[in-house]
């Protein structure tokens, strides 16, 4: 076992493993946890996880040493990577984490070391993309004075039932002792076992596979929702006649963001098209999943102007930024393609989230987010992300709109029986 093992990347992925590797480990391990963001080391150290993965008082008994100093990386046996991995605005892959990621960790890095990756890449990014780079910031050889290995995140923001140590683990690596020596640490901290890939390119493109396969399975729910909404049926009551087939996989539509399913399948596709190979599937379900927010924004519009009222004079408010239910996250959110759709038409909508960072809303998107109190009065109310504390109370949801008003609900999170009858609804 290393007798220090490093955690370079503090966000949604990398806070886990390391809070996990300090807790399981702390007696055969001291387990640093790196990130190159001063303010989120200050919160950490201050003992609060902005996540939310993580709650205040295992973060404060676990023992982690948190910094941002690069130099506390120097004599890591083993260094974890979970640094972000993005697309760039013509949404090609953007490796510049990872690269920064290894420019820091080249000059620390001591003979002997295993360098794992968590990040979402396509497959060869590991060992021919990777690997240079730490031999050029190093100085050594790679696969002879370090190893490497690959671990996929299977992290699901919110979700505190499937977590890092209830899923099973990929791990691959180089060689058999680099293997052996993940076999031992991850083994250490994930209850629910280890999955050992034959290589590193094997378990980079499992990971990019798991949230295309999603992002597919999703795109087709939502192309059949808008076919239905055409046909007037309700596309929930279908998914439910249909769900009592024993082999019907229960995917719904929706907004597709985040850092993970609307990121990851242009990873593959980027990899695809370098061989010559143009994909044709994985392409049309980016495509129809990015066009719902447009979709959801065009149906409101279509329903204000059924009801009687002028959409550039409507008052429209919107619940809801985050890239999904529950969880902090603004990045990639699909809410603000609904936003700028409804902008087209004259429409200035009131954005509110008792869970985004104002600070945060305003500089990703110019979004200026208003109180929950200044929603009211509405023509119009759009529930865009159905955080718990607006399931729980739809009477106030309801509230918000004037009567004979509507109330566009993008997961069919509501129960339509028990709203009021001359509330025009609509869901996907």
């Amino acid at each position: 076992m290393d007798k220090a093992i490093a955690v370079v990347g503090l966000g949604y992925v990398g806070l886990p493993v390391a809070v996990a590797l300090a807790e399981r480990l702390a007696r055969r391990a001291r387990v640093v946890g790196f990130d190159i963001s001063a303010t989120r080391v200050a919160s950490l150290l201050a003992g609060h996880d902005a996540t939310r993965e993580i709650d205040d008082d295992r973060l404060a008994s676990c023992g982690l040493v948190v910094t941002d100093d690069p130099a506390a990386l120097e004599g890591a046996g083993m260094i974890i990577v979970t640094v972000p991995t993005p697309i760039d605005e013509e949404r090609r892959p953007d490796l510049t984490p990872l690269q920064r990621a290894c420019e820091t960790i080249g000059p620390r890095l001591q003979k002997g070391a295993l360098v794992v990756f968590e990040s979402t890449v396509f497959p060869g990014v590991t060992e021919e993309i990777c690997g240079p780079w730490l031999a050029a910031h190093s100085g050594l050889k790679q696969g002879e004075d370090f190893a490497l290995g690959y671990s996929p995140e299977r992290i699901n923001p919110g979700d505190h039932v499937h977590r890092l140590e209830t899923i099973t683990k990929i791990i691959a690596a180089d060689s058999e002792a680099a293997l052996a020596r993940m076999r031992a640490v991850y083994g250490a901290i994930v209850d629910a076992g280890l999955h050992e890939a034959p290589s590193i390119k094997v378990a980079e493109a499992a990971k990019v596979i798991e949230n295309t396969q999603r992002d597919l399975n999703i795109a087709l729910m939502n192309e059949i929702a808008l076919i239905f909404d055409r046909m007037g049926i309700a596309t929930r009551d279908v998914l439910a006649a249909a769900g009592t087939k024993w082999n019907f996989l229960p995917f719904t539509p929706g907004l597709v963001g985040g850092h993970c399913i609307g990121v990851d399948p242009f990873y593959l596709t980027a990899a695809a098209e370098k061989l010559g190979y143009r994909p044709e599937v994985i392409l049309a379900g980016r495509r129809i999943n990015d066009a719902m927010g447009r979709e959801i924004a065009q149906k409101l519009v279509k329903l204000l102007i059924a009801s009687g009222v002028s959409p550039c004079r409507a008052r429209v408010g919107v619940l809801g930024l985050t890239f999904k239910q529950d969880v902090p996250d603004i990045r990639n959110s699909k809410v603000p393609d609904i936003l700028a759709e409804l902008r087209e038409y004259g429409i200035a909508a009131l954005v509110s989230d008792p869970l985004a960072e104002p600070a945060a809303a305003l500089h990703e998107y110019g979004i200026a987010l208003s109180p929950p109190d200044a929603l009211v009065g509405l023509d119009a109310l759009v529930l865009a992300v159905n955080h718990a504390e607006y399931i729980a109370n739809p009477a106030d949801l309801v509230a918000r709109v004037r009567e004979g008003g509507v109330l566009v609900d993008v997961k069919s999170a509501l129960d339509r029986a028990s709203l009021p009858d001359e509330l025009v609804y609509w869901s996907l």
